[in-house]
């Protein structure tokens, strides 16, 4: 019986993949709680590290997984792929003088089991769908100077969080994560001559191109020939500290037209 990967190895803990002198870079796909500690036990060891967006669970953490990756001189990157698909690529660069930005990524989940819907692991609708429409948002427009939000929390599980952003030219956002719609997922951007839009913007996978593949590659070609990652950290940090604005807009208590927010609510 062929092997599809005749070179592959299959280790039996953590530890050793990160004690294996044969592996160079890790992969790190492990609940949003558990990013900042295997990133860091990573690049300890001495590995490469792409780890799963959100990179961690506020920028904070970022920072430090950042910090280190710099003492240690290893590559650290967020594993964003929706940035490494050419249409999404093209699409944001055929953009001119845009007016509004709104994007949103929603779907049903009803399994309370799946870690998503954990809080300790660092669940909630805006960390894991929101970050896709908080990044795109900011690939466009650049950094947000005002953020107001609210969400429905629900055992400490943010199930919807939709957030609006303004920009120092007077540009506007909304972004729209949910665990409780349909499935929902679009990108329309509003400018001065046109109304543009994309389906589906963070998960078009192999049509033709597979975004996954492309940011696997770009990712060892910056390890093997020693260039900076495509998906800079500084990128990924910002990404966390407006998230960070978010969540902190919604929470009970935030008040002011740039920090409101609605308090937990029960079915």
């Amino acid at each position: 019986m062929l092997r599809p990967y005749p070179g592959a190895r299959a280790l039996d803990s953590y530890d050793a993949l990160l004690e294996d002198p044969q592996v160079e870079a890790i992969y790190n796909p492990l609940p949003n709680s558990l990013h900042r500690e295997w990133t860091l036990r990573a690049i300890a060891a001495g590995k490469h590290v792409l780890c799963e967006k959100p990179i961690a669970l506020n920028a904070g953490e970022a920072e430090e997984m950042a910090e280190a990756a710099a003492r240690a001189g290893k590559q650290l990157m967020e594993a964003f792929m929706y940035r490494f698909h050419p249409a999404m690529r093209e699409f944001v660069e055929r953009i001119r003088e845009p007016l509004h930005v709104q994007a949103t990524f929603a779907f049903p989940l009803k399994d309370t089991n799946d870690i998503r819907m954990q809080a300790p692991l660092g669940g909630g609708a805006l960390l894991d769908v929101g970050s896709y429409c908080v990044s795109v948002t900011r690939w466009i427009l650049g950094e947000p100077v005002e953020v107001a939000a609210h969400a429905t929390v629900e055992d400490g599980i943010d199930l919807t969080t939709g957030g609006l952003l303004t920009f120092a030219r007077g540009e506007t956002a909304s972004v729209w994560a949910s665990f409780e719609s349909p499935n929902e997922q679009e990108l329309k951007v509003v400018t001065r001559r046109d109304v543009m839009s994309r389906p589906r913007p963070f998960t078009s996978y192999r049509d033709p191109h597979d975004p996954y593949q492309l940011m696997v590659e770009s990712f060892g070609d910056s390890i093997l020939q020693g260039k900076p990652v495509e998906l800079p950290i500084g990128e990924s940090i910002a990404n966390m500290r407006v998230l960070d604005r978010i969540r902190g807009a919604s929470a009970p208590g935030s008040e002011g037209p740039r920090a409101r927010g609605r308090g937990p609510r029960r079915r």
